[in-house]
């Protein structure tokens, strides 16, 4: 026997935008207060080796308010990830910004 070194890269390629210059996004949902919630939310970026520089989560009644700061990404990147939490069918509202945007610029979806 003999042991097998995983390799895995630090972070993954954008392989849409590698010329793309990176940002810091940051996500803002309202999702209800379900107990695997916060974990479905952050599988999306441990899917793709992608560790957030901030997560805050706040329980209001039965919502969660969840924020989210993530560096190295390419905006469209960013966009991507911001849909597919859009969809997730607890996630009630999601606005995406540039962190030192004042207002969100890309993806705002309504209650489901």
């Amino acid at each position: 026997m003999h042991v097998v070194e995983a390799s895995h890269p630090a972070q993954r390629v954008d392989a849409w935008a590698v010329s793309n210059a990176h940002c810091q996004a940051h996500y803002q949902m309202l999702a209800e207060a379900e107990p695997d919630v916060l974990c479905r939310v952050l599988n999306y970026f441990a899917l793709q080796f992608l560790v957030p520089r901030q997560v805050s989560v706040q329980r209001e009644d039965d919502l969660l308010a969840i924020d989210i700061v993530m560096d190295g990404l390419s905006w469209h990147r960013a966009q991507v990830i911001g849909e597919k939490l859009r969809n997730l069918i607890s996630v009630c509202s999601l606005e995406l910004r540039p962190a030192d945007a004042a207002r969100p610029l890309a993806v705002q979806a309504a209650a489901q």
